[in-house]
């Protein structure tokens, strides 16, 4: 989704201010702090920036441009809670305010509320509906809650917008991803790496498209440039270490799915990758505890309801197995799935020896 945005819309807005206001010594000296506070922002000094700042709404209380860059500064500076307030109080002043709408909704939406955000993005896209970015947000939401067509349709809008954006090219690869579109992903991808080769996201999402094509050893190589660039991202950790299990290599994946874990012990997908590697070493008590904590997690991964149910197969554990694996077909999985599969092959090569 994309980032935040720069505070240079509020420069202009405060230089007409100090022009209209320069009559009034309090709003001449908020207007000084906060030019103050915006040249501590451009050089990355966050705490100086935030005093001036407050400086800038003790002497303006109704100074939007004020609220708004300290918004972004307490953002930065991980205090999304004030962020917030912030945003809240500069919508108020200025409720035409799109940036404050867009860097609202992505707090919002990180934090677990993904329709307060999704409302944001709607609002913006009310107020300039030629803004590339609020399409792109709400269409990367949209993604991430499964309305994948809404979120073609929204990504599309945006590439409209402008196609000279690596990160809506990524999100779409995305979505064509999570489609089954791999030939409309690869070519997403493909054009986002050329906009920005440094683009985790998108080296990532192509090393999804080809392992979904077979192409193990390109998906292994994209997966490899995705940390490269961006180490601290569990997921590619997590997508890496389920190339290793489809080359039956156990071992290097639990490598990759332990430090995945350590990143983001909330990562669903890395416990049910986990599983099927404990599984491929024979640890099928381990194997069912990590496909407990994916289902904690994340009660609606239907390939690891599957995926727990070959692992009780294995254990002789029939009812529960049976269980399982209609579960998993309640929810839209099936036993072709990749990890089911694997399990599977694991499960009878055990049984030809």
């Amino acid at each position: 989704m994309s980032g935040q945005r720069s505070y240079c819309i509020w420069l202009l807005l405060m230089l007409a201010a100090v022009t209209v206001s320069a009559q009034t010594s309090r709003a001449s000296s908020a207007a000084s702090y906060l030019e103050r506070g915006n040249a501590w922002m451009a050089k990355g000094e966050i705490e100086r920036a935030i005093a001036d700042y407050d400086l800038a709404i003790a002497f303006d209380s109704r100074s939007a441009p004020a609220y708004y860059n300290r918004a972004i500064a307490r953002q930065r500076r991980g205090d999304l809670a004030e962020a917030v307030s912030d945003y809240d109080q500069a919508i108020e002043l200025n409720p035409r305010c799109v940036d404050a709408y867009l860097n609202r909704g992505i707090i919002r939406y990180g934090q677990g509320e993904r329709a307060a955000g999704i409302n944001d993005f709607n609002r913006a896209i009310r107020i300039n509906p030629r803004d590339a970015r609020a399409w792109n947000n709400r269409g990367k939401a949209l993604g991430d809650q499964g309305d994948l067509a809404a979120a073609i349709a929204d990504l599309d809008q945006a590439i409209k917008l402008d196609s000279r954006n690596a990160i809506v090219w990524s999100n779409r690869c995305h979505v064509h991803n999570l489609q089954g579109a791999m030939d409309a992903a690869l070519a997403d991808c493909n054009r986002a790496l050329k906009l920005d080769p440094r683009n985790a996201d998108a080296w990532n999402g192509r090393g999804v498209a080809r392992q979904d094509k077979g192409d193990l050893e390109g998906a292994l190589a994209d997966f490899d440039h995705a940390i490269t660039l961006n180490p601290q991202q569990a997921i590619f950790y997590s997508n890496r270490g389920s190339v290793w299990l489809m080359k039956v290599e156990p071992d290097r994946a639990l490598d990759d799915l332990n430090r995945a874990l350590a990143i983001d012990p909330k990562l669903a997908v890395a416990w049910s990758h986990r599983g099927v590697a404990w599984f491929a070493k024979n640890e099928f008590t381990r194997a069912i505890t990590d496909f407990n904590q994916a289902l904690r997690l994340t009660p609606r991964l239907a390939d690891t309801y599957c995926s727990r149910g070959v692992a009780r197969l294995a254990q002789g554990k029939l009812q529960e197995a049976e269980a399982d694996i209609a579960r998993c077909r309640e929810l839209g999985g099936n036993l072709k799935s990749k990890a089911a599969v694997l399990l599977l092959e694991m499960k009878e090569r055990r049984g030809a020896r």
